[in-house]
């Protein structure tokens, strides 16, 4: 399995960040339009439609086309784990259905001083086998420019460093 990982800092409090991350309209606002991204539904832990936060057991059901090209691509992810504590706070979705063999996203969130320290750690692995695995190091191609502009907005948004 292949791991990618970013990490930056942004001038605002936990609470603000987390609050942000924690909402739909954080992975809107922090997906490059030339994603195509396009929310089909939403289902809380109970099943509620629309849930205000994505708690552990929320299902995002996803349609994006990357710069337009090609088939639409379908994607499911499941919030499996979130928690808060003094001074940090995480969440893990994975990917249930779509283009890769095994999708795993770690959101870390630390309070630095009067700023919050922002990771993403990806650990992914690419469908077909043998052949995945050897070209999977360099799928980052393809997700790269899209952490990078995630990071970018988080500190335009926030405050840089």
């Amino acid at each position: 399995m292949s791991t990618y990982e970013r990490e930056t800092r942004v001038a605002a409090p936990l609470p603000e960040v987390w609050d942000f991350h924690s909402r739909i309209t954080g992975l809107e606002a922090l997906t490059p339009d030339w994603m195509n991204l396009f929310v089909e539904e939403i289902r809380g832990p109970d099943g509620e439609f629309d849930p205000g936060i994505l708690e552990a057991g929320s299902e995002i059901d996803l349609a994006m086309r990357p710069l337009g090209i090609g088939p639409r691509q379908e994607w499911t992810t499941r919030i499996v784990e979130r928690e808060e504590s003094e001074g940090a706070a995480f969440f893990r979705d994975t990917m249930e259905n779509g283009p890769f063999a095994r999708w795993v996203h770690s959101h870390y969130f630390y309070a630095d001083g009067n700023g919050t320290r922002i990771r993403d750690r990806v650990e992914y692995r690419l469908p077909g086998g043998e052949l995945g695995r050897v070209a999977g190091p360099f799928a980052v191609v393809g997700f790269e420019p899209m952490f990078r502009y995630r990071h970018r907005e988080a500190e335009r948004l926030f405050g840089g460093r």
